[in-house]
């Protein structure tokens, strides 16, 4: 996908921003980008774009969402942002609370 189609997606709300926020390579960490990842094929597929900030690097970022534990995500497009602490192996709960698919 070329950047003007990427930038076409997201402002027609077509694309889902997803922020991983972790600290490091921990396993949990780790597990929770493969968790995100294997979710975002199954349920995005093409519609997806995934940031990992590492907060040992950029411990400046945290402010910005307010991320008080990690790893966390955040989902920035489409509106309204929402979050979710942990490894994101419950797929379930990681589906109802990005809104994917409603809960019940």
């Amino acid at each position: 996908m070329t950047d003007t189609e990427e930038t076409a997606l997201e402002e027609n709300g077509d694309v889902w921003i997803l922020r991983l926020y972790v600290a490091g390579q921990t396993p949990k960490s780790l597990a929770a980008f493969a968790n995100l990842k294997q979710l975002c094929e199954e349920h995005l597929a093409g519609k997806y774009r995934i940031e990992v900030i590492d907060l040992l690097e950029h411990p400046q970022l945290a402010k910005g969402d307010q991320i008080f534990a990690v790893p966390t995500l955040v989902r920035r497009l489409p509106p309204p942002l929402r979050k979710i602490i942990g490894d994101l192996s419950n797929t379930e709960k990681v589906l109802v609370g990005l809104d994917i698919r409603p809960g019940g």
